[in-house]
């Protein structure tokens, strides 16, 4: 069986490095804006919830977060945890069970909420897992209040080339995944203007590993390259208080489907990640009409 430990430590190295390039963008497009906004890191401990965890080393992760004149609030995460899961919730987890509870997990995760309805809220996760088995996930999608086809077709290019190297199957396999998961049932309504979105790629060996790895990093240089350029298009145009008001009534759609229907909140309270780090994904502001 292979041990996946430093291939954790590899896969972590690189969401650092991803996290520290994708906050000196948006810190640089703030100073554009003419503010001095800056990142607070905040780091935190994982907090044990299963006895397999024994008091020992459970990791735990850096919350970055800005609030800025571009940016009304941005989180980017990384952590990387292990441990045992709760056992009803590791026979939810893709090879855990509660006869193998333990697991590991390394990730950067990024929500943006913009101060200017005519740019478009953005979210962005990849991650690699290991239990019984050993495997990447991960994505990002557009989520514009006030949608332009452009931003549209732009960001699903960027998607695209990333995919196109790698499979030409894998960006309509993960278009269409992204589409079917960020949905809101009780809305009938998809969350934004999608993206792609991708589990599950299991690594049976190191060759693979590479490859699904090689394919992720490309994934967050795809998303570093084509949301930057859509802010600096955007920020300064002019916007209504009906913009305004548009923008938080999608926001509340927002809250909605983190709080009843994300996946990825729900590994992070049920495995004690830390609630501010998790909970950063809600919008600063919004309203149900």
């Amino acid at each position: 069986m292979t041990d996946w430990t430093p291939f954790t430590a590899r896969a972590r190295t690189w969401f650092e490095t991803l996290r520290d390039q994708i906050c000196a963008e948006f810190e640089a497009i703030e100073r554009e804006a003419g503010s001095d906004a800056r990142f607070a890191y905040t780091p935190w401990t994982r907090q044990s919830v299963a006895e397999g965890d024994n008091g020992g080393d459970t990791g735990g992760g850096t919350q970055g977060l800005m609030k800025g004149k571009v940016f009304e609030k941005v989180g980017v995460n990384v952590s990387t945890v292990q441990g045992a899961l709760n056992p009803q919730f590791a026979a939810t987890i893709n090879g855990a069970d509660a006869a193998n509870p333990r697991f590991s997990a390394t990730g950067i995760s990024l929500v943006a909420h913009m101060a200017n309805p005519q740019v478009p809220a953005v979210h962005m996760n990849t991650r690699f897992l290991t239990t019984t088995k050993a495997w990447f996930g991960g994505g990002a999608d557009l989520n514009p209040p006030l949608p332009f086809a452009e931003d549209t077709d732009e960001f699903h290019a960027a998607m695209k080339a990333a995919c196109d190297p790698h499979a030409p199957d894998y960006y309509e396999r993960f278009k269409a995944w992204a589409d079917d998961y960020f949905y809101i049932p009780h809305r009938k309504v998809h969350r934004g203007v999608g993206g792609i979105f991708y589990d599950h790629l299991e690594c049976g060996d190191e060759a693979m590993w590479e490859a699904h790895f090689a394919f992720t990093q490309d994934v967050g240089r795809a998303f570093l390259a084509a949301f930057p350029a859509i802010v600096r298009r955007r920020m300064g145009l002019e916007f209504t208080p009906a913009d305004r008001q548009a923008q938080l009534e999608y926001r509340g759609r927002y809250a909605e489907f983190n709080l009843v229907y994300d996946r990825g909140t729900l590994f992070g309270l049920k495995t004690g990640g830390n609630i501010d780090a998790i909970l950063m994904s809600l919008p600063p502001e919004a309203v149900w009409s």
